[in-house]
């Protein structure tokens, strides 16, 4: 059984335009002067288990990550494909060009949560090796309301028991063949999915829990890459 993980790495990043990091797409943002996408990527092959990396990114920026990879001296297990528009077309063009079999495992994770960290990953591989699928959650911490939108704002309909609730966080893996075959059932039916947990649900396949932290946030908006290297200087990391 072999482990691939695939990181999805041809975002824009327009929530980020508003701050001062207006000038380069999140992934390509440094923390602690290290790429996001290189922090990324090196915490999965920091793991003995996993293969291969795959980099998914738009076509105008793979001599970039090409030029990571030597300068960083990543090595032979990360490769770079052509992503699509969406994070769905770029997990699914990566899929398309694994040399794996229906058995082995494949994590997704966000190219933008830099800071994930090898037992997690591990306990995540183990999952998916036991149940077949599985992510990356972080139990609720607030109270959960769900609403109904009006031209006025949201009203709330229901209150939602935080137990019941996990916020959902990356990596997430499962048997290569249960994934290839839940996008392309989506891709059959046009549906577009918020991540791949979604497309594994709407197939059928139960989807285990590991737990996630705090750490392993997605950089999205202005404030965020500070935010990084507060922890990485907690963690005494260089």
């Amino acid at each position: 059984m072999r482990v691939f993980v695939i990181l999805p790495a041809a975002g824009i990043g327009t929530r980020m335009a508003a701050g001062s990091h207006a000038a380069a797409p999140k992934q390509f943002l440094a923390i602690g002067g290290v790429p996001v996408l290189v922090r990324s990527v090196k915490a999965f092959l920091e793991v003995e288990r996993v293969d291969a990396v795959c980099v998914a990114v738009r076509g105008t920026e793979r001599e970039r990550v090409t030029q990571q990879i030597q300068e960083y001296g990543l090595g032979p297990r990360v490769h770079v494909v052509e992503g699509g528009d969406s994070r769905q077309e770029s997990v699914s063009n990566a899929l398309a060009g694994l040399q794996s079999s229906d058995d082995d495992l494949v994590l997704v994770h966000d190219a933008v949560r830099p800071l994930i960290d090898a037992a997690t990953i591990e306990r995540t591989i183990d999952a998916v090796e036991r149940h077949g699928a599985a992510i990356v959650g972080l139990p609720a911490v607030d109270t959960i309301k769900q609403v109904e939108r009006t031209a006025e704002g949201a009203i709330i309909t229901a209150t939602i028991p935080r137990e019941r609730v996990v916020l959902a966080q990356t990596p997430q893996g499962a048997r290569v063949g249960l994934l290839r075959k839940a996008f392309a059932e989506a891709e059959a039916d046009g549906f577009a999915g918020t991540d791949e947990a979604s497309l594994l649900e709407r197939a059928g396949v139960e989807v285990a829990v590991v737990p996630g932290s705090a750490r392993n946030f997605k950089i999205t908006q202005p404030g965020d890459i500070e935010l990084a290297e507060f922890y990485l200087q907690q963690a005494g990391a260089r």
